[in-house]
């Protein structure tokens, strides 16, 4: 799925996402973007474009209508030969220095799973990520929550709140809800999912589907 569709999947299941809309020109960009306030993220959306940040395919903290009606413009003239249907996803910008990775894979012997971990340009590096069987059961979340070993960052430092560990594990346990009812969804990867302030929110997430998602 899209971007855009997979959130609004997520967002069915009770999962926070920023506002956005997803728009097929520049003057509607500049629309959208007056309705959820400046700053705003402008992202190339479509069925099968991933990696957006590798093809320079997202723009963040776009100021003011101008800057919006010129980067919507560059990001609809990058799409490939098969993204004709691709339109600019135009969403309010979430702010916060702490990012997490949250998702669902199908295992060949457990079935779906919920997977939680540090996010952003380390999740890679790090690789602490930690896994529960779906559906997450009484406090299932919560163990996830503190399986991770560096979950020193949810708490309070520097300025920044403790993480909302129960709106947290609401997320997670979306996740495992998903897992069990859909059997078609293969895999759900969200990645960031930023601590604006206390608040866990879903600012990128991608999901796969079996066979044609129409």
């Amino acid at each position: 799925l899209s971007e855009y569709e997979s959130k609004q999947l997520l967002a069915d299941a009770g999962v926070p996402i920023p506002e956005e809309s997803l728009v097929s020109s520049a003057e509607e960009a500049v629309q959208a973007a007056e309705q959820h306030g400046y700053p705003v993220a402008l992202k190339l959306c479509g069925r099968g474009i991933a990696h957006k940040t590798e093809r320079n395919l997202v723009r963040l903290d776009v100021g003011d209508a101008e800057e919006v009606r010129r980067h919507a413009e560059e990001l609809l003239a990058q799409r490939g030969p098969d993204e004709s249907g691709a339109g600019v996803l135009v969403q309010a910008m979430v702010s916060g220095r702490r990012e997490l990775i949250a998702g669902l894979l199908r295992d060949p012997q457990f079935g779906p799973c919920v997977m939680f971990g540090l996010g952003g340009v380390f999740a890679e590096l790090v690789a602490d990520v930690a896994f529960a069987v779906a559906p997450l059961e009484e406090h299932d979340a919560e163990d996830l929550i503190q399986a991770l070993r560096h979950r020193k960052i949810l708490e309070a430092f520097r300025g920044e709140p403790e993480a909302d560990l129960a709106k947290l594990a609401e997320i997670l346990e979306a996740l495992g809800r998903i897992g069990e009812a859909r059997p078609d969804v293969l895999s759900i990867d969200v990645n960031p999912l930023i601590l604006s302030g206390s608040e866990p929110v879903v600012v990128d997430a991608l999901v796969e589907l079996e066979g044609d998602p129409n």
